[in-house]
């Protein structure tokens, strides 16, 4: 038995959550997939997994196996890396899961990255949430706001900057707000990366100010939220990324500039694996560049050179 084919069988079962999405996936057939399995269960002398007729769980040793199997793929991958050149070196698919306006960011980027590695591929998974890196195999993670997971490797690569912003025709017959208490006299809509996204930040320049709100909508999605605001539908808080070409040709009003969102610092985790895999430090190293080009992401400081009017 091949333990290396079977341990990335495996980790694919895992990811994937079934075997028949497994062997689409590696190019097998569903018999295969499940006679590595079957070995691999045999050559270590424990069930893995729970299988019936309608559904596929993890046994608390196949829970168990999931870290280790990835260090064997990992460190195998890396002295395969280690044997060719730069360029050959960086091969086989990363999986990065970042925000919704820092993953359209990124996708602008990638074809330069690809084209500079030939044998690489990308996996962008847009999600507002934390997800489970080990469990869902992804290898890099974007967080906005504090991390508190010590299990994680968490590294800062810059800042959020967003506007509170409406569509001139919202405003019309309406006072902007010019303080954050003037924002419970208009209609909201939240974007929610996590929580019920009931509370805004604003900073006065030395404080945060929380400001409750009631939202009419609700959207878990960034992008849902950018149409909603275009189509009037009242105050929301979104990233620079999706709305300065809007500030820039009056499609939207930037408003309280004086009381800017706050901040939010923009990390990276990912799991605390030994020996990256060189494909996955070319990632991280293109998502901290891609950052660092944007001077509104890259600055600590607050950035207010949007056209406000």
């Amino acid at each position: 038995m091949d333990i290396v084919s079977a341990l990335r069988t495996f980790l694919r079962v895992t990811e994937t959550g079934s075997f028949s999405a497994a062997a689409v996936n590696l190019g097998l057939t569903q018999p295969a997939v499940s006679r590595q399995i079957s070995a691999l269960e045999a050559h270590l002398n424990t069930r893995l997994l729970h299988r019936t007729t309608t559904a596929m769980t993890l046994t608390v040793e196949g829970e168990q196996m999931i870290p280790m199997a990835l260090r064997v793929v990992e460190a195998v991958d890396a002295l395969g890396e280690a044997s060719c050149t730069e360029k050959s070196a960086v091969s086989g698919k990363v999986r990065l899961s970042v925000p919704t306006p820092l993953g359209l960011y990124a996708s602008d980027r990638l074809a330069g990255l690809i084209e500079r590695h030939p044998n690489l591929s990308v996996e962008l998974i847009l999600r507002e949430e934390p997800s489970d890196l080990v469990g869902e195999g992804i290898d890099l993670e974007v967080r906005l706001g504090p991390v508190a997971d010590d299990n994680l490797i968490c590294r800062r690569i810059g800042w959020t900057t967003a506007f509170l912003v409406a569509a001139p025709h919202y405003l019309k017959g309406r006072a902007a707000p010019e303080t954050p208490g003037d924002i419970e006299a208009h209609d909201c809509i939240s974007y929610s990366r996590s929580g019920d996204g009931r509370v805004w930040s604003f900073s006065s320049g030395a404080n945060d100010i929380a400001v409750p709100i009631a939202p009419r909508i609700i959207a878990n999605n960034s992008v849902a939220v950018h149409r909603a605001v275009l189509a009037g539908g009242g105050l929301a808080v979104l990233s620079h990324i999706l709305v300065s070409r809007d500030l820039e040709d009056g499609r939207l009003v930037n408003i309280m500039p004086d009381f800017p969102p706050s901040r939010l610092p923009i990390c990276i985790v990912y799991s605390t694996r030994r020996n990256m895999p060189q494909r996955v430090r070319i990632a991280l190293d293109f998502l901290i560049e891609a950052v660092r080009e944007d001077p509104m992401m890259a600055s600590s400081t607050s950035a207010k050179g949007v056209d406000e009017n």
